[in-house]
């Protein structure tokens, strides 16, 4: 299927951070609605798609940015079919390989440094989103979630919304491609 403004949706997800707590967290977003990896007859199994992910930071409020004293830093994770639910800040341990691009489940990730995060402080802060699919090669899930995931290594002072909107599309496959996708889609 195309990338094209005819089949490409989006969907959202985001998470709440707990003040002044280092950990692991995490969101689960249900895609049960949009998958269907069981082939019947002539109709083809189902998975979803996604082509792009869109990252956003905002303290507690939704609408601010990030203050600037704040000097967090975290790491975060879109996972396919993680099947981890909703754990608040420090609930939740990262395994060392869910931020590797060896990590079949990681469909986007990255790290962000809060404006002070740096030496000598007052800096603008810093995303690096480090892996993403693309419109050529989208990454197909074929699980029933995908999980925001992320790891705070230097406290925030505040909460904070992690966020990150998904430009996907529902796309057929035939049982080749939907079985080698369910062997590498398991935690």
């Amino acid at each position: 299927m195309a990338y094209n403004i005819k089949d490409v949706f989006y969907l959202s997800t985001s998470v709440t951070t707990k003040a002044t707590t280092t950990g692991g967290g995490s969101s689960q977003l249900d895609l049960s609605a949009y998958i269907d990896p069981i082939q019947r007859g002539r109709a083809k199994g189902t998975g979803l798609a996604v082509y792009k992910v869109h990252w956003m930071f905002n303290d507690d409020t939704q609408s601010n940015p990030v203050d600037p004293a704040e000097t967090g830093v975290i790491c975060f994770q879109l996972q396919a079919g993680a099947g981890v639910g909703d754990n608040e800040t420090g609930d939740y341990t990262l395994d060392n390989s869910e931020g590797l691009a060896t990590n079949a489940l990681l469909v986007s990730g990255g790290s962000y440094y809060a404006p002070s995060a740096s030496v000598g402080g007052s800096q603008s802060p810093h995303m690096e989103n480090m892996i993403n699919p693309s419109t050529e090669v989208p990454y197909v899930i074929v699980r029933d979630n995908v999980c925001l995931t992320y790891d705070i290594k230097d406290q925030f002072t505040d909460k904070q919304i992690i966020s990150c909107r998904l430009e996907v599309a529902q796309i057929s496959l035939d049982q080749a491609t939907l079985n080698q996708l369910l062997r590498t889609q398991t935690v």
